[in-house]
């Protein structure tokens, strides 16, 4: 038992990194490619693509039969919430200091999983339950420094959509799981590729020129983005593992702790200096780890 309760901290860790990078790449992406909605949704659609051609020949390979009923939902549902997310949360990422975004979406990502699993699995111990606390704050902390670019109320609305999104998405792989680890992202991918290629069929059925963005994604835009193929997906099949190895708050709650790989990448590659207040978030983090995975 205790195996798997580490084994499910340190997979959901590991989901953290991923995403984390997933992230960075999407934001430099849409950056890349003129950060309007339509090469964002270009974006993901590439990334999305080649990441369902990916687990789609896993699963041929492995002969699973597609699922049914409410676990087919289920795992659908993921993908719709999923690409709404991505496209809100990569547009705040190309508008505004990475970290700050990608910090307000993790709170919110980690409290509405946390939420569900005490209704559906029970409430955590206490120390678990401070654990979580600790890394609300942290979550929180690291949202705290100055945003010099950040472009006001639209890129906040869009941070919370995104984490509002996340969290849905969390719990919606949580109740697919039963299918394995692969079949979950390859209906989660279904989803988002059709939201997003839907929505964007649309703008361009509606007419108006492009929105700031490029018709078509330069070769560094397609780079970042095959980055996103890896990475995001990666993270996805390591969330979807932990959840499979123990409780969907600790997965989720950890795995939402992304924001620091994040800010970190933004330093190394961007100059975006931590400020003291996200250090100590980051080390606080720390402590969260330590006390939820006990």
């Amino acid at each position: 038992m205790n195996w798997n309760i580490h084994s499910n901290a340190l997979i959901a860790l590991a989901s953290a990194l991923a995403w984390g990078g997933g992230d960075f790449s999407g934001g430099m992406g849409v950056k890349a490619a003129g950060g309007s909605i339509r090469s964002t949704l270009r974006v993901i659609l590439m990334s999305h693509s080649v990441s369902f051609i990916v687990l789609a020949s896993i699963l041929l390979l492995r002969h699973e039969p597609m699922p049914h009923g409410a676990l087919l939902g289920w795992g659908v549902l993921a993908g719709v919430a999923g690409g709404i997310s991505l496209t809100a949360f990569y547009i705040a990422l190309s508008r505004g200091e990475m970290g700050v975004s990608a910090a307000i979406s993790g709170l919110l990502a980690a409290a509405i999983p946390a939420l569900v699993s005490s209704l559906l699995e029970g409430a955590p111990g206490t120390l678990r339950i401070v654990g979580f606390a600790l890394a609300f704050i942290a979550i929180w902390a690291i949202a705290a420094g100055p945003s010099p670019e950040d472009s006001g109320r639209s890129t906040l609305s869009l941070a919370i959509l995104a984490g509002i999104g996340f969290g849905v998405y969390f719990v919606a792989l949580r109740m697919a799981n039963p299918l394995g680890i692969f079949m979950p992202m390859a209906l989660a991918r279904i989803g988002s590729l059709t939201t997003c290629g839907l929505t964007l069929l649309t703008l361009r059925l509606s007419g108006g020129k492009e929105d700031g963005g490029a018709k078509h994604l330069p070769s560094s835009a397609i780079l970042w983005a095959l980055s996103v193929a890896l990475l995001d997906t990666g993270g996805n099949i390591l969330f979807v593992a932990a959840t499979r190895l123990g409780r969907l708050d600790v997965a989720a709650v950890l795995a939402s702790l992304y924001p620091a790989s994040t800010i970190l990448l933004a330093a190394w590659q961007l100059h975006e200096r931590p400020t003291r207040r996200q250090l100590v978030g980051m080390a606080v983090a720390v402590a969260a780890v330590v006390m939820v995975s006990i």
